[in-house]
């Protein structure tokens, strides 16, 4: 995080108390979902309470041990067996510095619930990581010449920060200036916490990267991949991931030169032989929008108000919950053609907030909705089957109205697309049969108190609309 140890450890004991700027660089880092922030303010409320105002500290970012290191090659494997996920790492490092390198930070780290922290929070509450069902090995060298010793920095329920050390039993053998090596490591994590997705970060210069996925076929799995950096938001890889069987075993590969520093890679994917099949043998569609991680209409999520975001202060959190709406937008693509477009809300994918996001027939483009509304309808009708993506077709009660007039906030505080705010004007959004009402109405579960939109970046393209809730 740039920041000296002292100071990080004197924080963590209390006997400190974090500036914002630190503790924005840590929300970053640890992908927190904005519990860190909330205590950082919680802290700050009480201090405001009981009179004692900390003074600033200015705190120079000091090098870590890594600095002028660069990752010439680094690859990752994961393997699935038996429901246990193996991750294999190399790395060939080398030293353009000018001291000896003695060791090297990695991380380790789980999100079964992506967006939704709270239910994560409480799955790793209840069963944490633990060192022993991680069962972590470290070698240097070629051919994994020399064992590693590591130590152990953070030990959280779902996140663990380790220090590989260049030394063992028998010896030291720092990486000093000018020289290069491979690292490998590897550790186990069960499918019951790992999840669906595999995330790359890349944190020093590197020149190549590559990611091997090995599953067993006969889960008929499907993978797909997203990326994102500091100046953009999630999109597919620009690359293809190339597929090729082994025997029994699928492998998906896929590489790219030169990634961006900071920049994120995701892959994800889903199983379909997991799926329920139906009497002819084939799945049903429920069980196949189930897999891609949409929730079925007897989920009780889809009946409660979801929370509005508290804008600008909320940003971050708002950006992250339409990142899993975009990913899942693209998984349910790739399974099911929408002719006449789709839209999709947080609630359908498990996360109780007031977000949306919709794709128009025959455009690429996503209209993102925040904490929307309907401000009124008008009086024609199209009245068609009613298909969502968590039940099948069936005849809708009532008819629903096929346009809807959208309120364009000031453009002033947060995040979206396409297109540009213009205030004072209206938007008018088309829903047709393939991008129901119900979208909006009780499969969104906003509540009808939800307060429209009202801070967004300067030219940015949010649009709010608020639905009443489905009886």
């Amino acid at each position: 995080m740039g920041y000296s140890r002292s100071y990080v450890s004197k924080v963590e004991s209390g006997s400190e108390h974090a500036s914002r700027e630190f503790v924005r660089t840590a929300h970053t880092v640890l992908n927190t979902g904005g519990a860190l922030r909330r205590a950082w303010r919680e802290q700050e409320a009480l201090q405001a309470v009981i009179g004692i105002k900390p003074e600033p500290v200015a705190i120079a970012p000091t090098a870590e041990p890594t600095g002028g290191l660069l990752v010439e090659h680094d690859h990752a494997e994961l393997y699935l067996d038996s429901g246990t996920y193996r991750l294999t790492q190399r790395r060939r490092l080398v030293n353009h510095g000018h001291q000896p390198i003695t060791r090297y930070l990695i991380r380790i780290s789980v999100d079964r619930y992506p967006g939704n922290p709270e239910r994560s929070n409480d799955l790793y509450r209840d069963n944490p990581l633990t060192w022993q069902e991680i069962n972590l090995h470290a070698w240097h060298g070629d051919g994994r010449a020399e064992p590693m010793q590591w130590s152990v920095q953070h030990d959280r329920d779902a996140f663990k920060e380790v220090w590989l050390i260049f030394a063992n039993d028998s010896g030291h053998f720092p990486l000093h200036p000018g020289e290069s090596t491979w690292i490998d490591y590897t550790y186990t994590v069960g499918a019951d916490k790992w999840g669906d997705r595999f995330r790359r970060a890349v944190r020093l210069p590197t020149r190549h990267l590559s990611v091997r996925l090995d599953f067993p076929g006969d889960l008929d799995p499907a993978v797909w991949g997203l990326h994102t950096s500091m100046t953009a938001e999630s999109m597919p890889f620009q690359t293809a991931i190339h597929i090729h069987e082994a025997g029994d075993r699928r492998i998906y590969s896929w590489s790219t030169d030169d990634p961006p520093l900071h920049a994120r890679y995701r892959l994800e994917w889903h199983f379909r032989s997991q799926l329920d099949a139906a009497p002819s043998g084939s799945p049903k569609p429920s069980a196949i929008m189930k897999a891609l991680g949409i929730v079925q209409d007897s989920d009780p999520v889809l009946r409660r108000p979801a929370r509005s975001f508290a804008l600008p202060a909320e940003a971050d959190d708002a950006r992250r919950v339409i990142s899993e709406l975009q990913s899942t937008t693209y998984r349910v693509a790739k399974e099911h053609t929408f002719g006449k477009g789709m839209g999709i809300a947080a609630p359908q994918i498990g996360i109780e907030r007031a977000a949306a996001i919709v794709r128009p027939p025959g455009s690429d483009h996503l209209i993102t909705l925040l904490n929307p509304r309907v401000i009124e309808s008008s009086e024609d009708d199209d009245e068609q089957y009613e298909g969502t993506r968590d039940r099948p077709p069936r005849r809708p009660r009532g008819r629903p109205p096929p346009r809807h007039p959208v309120p364009r906030p000031p453009a002033r505080g947060c995040c979206a697309r396409p297109g540009r705010a213009v205030p004072g004007h209206r938007f008018e959004l088309a829903l047709s049969s393939g991008t129901h009402q119900s979208e909006l109405n009780g499969r969104s579960g906003l509540s009808s108190d939800t307060a429209v939109l009202s801070h967004l970046d300067a030219g940015s393209d949010v649009v709010g609309v608020r639905a009443p809730q489905r009886t």
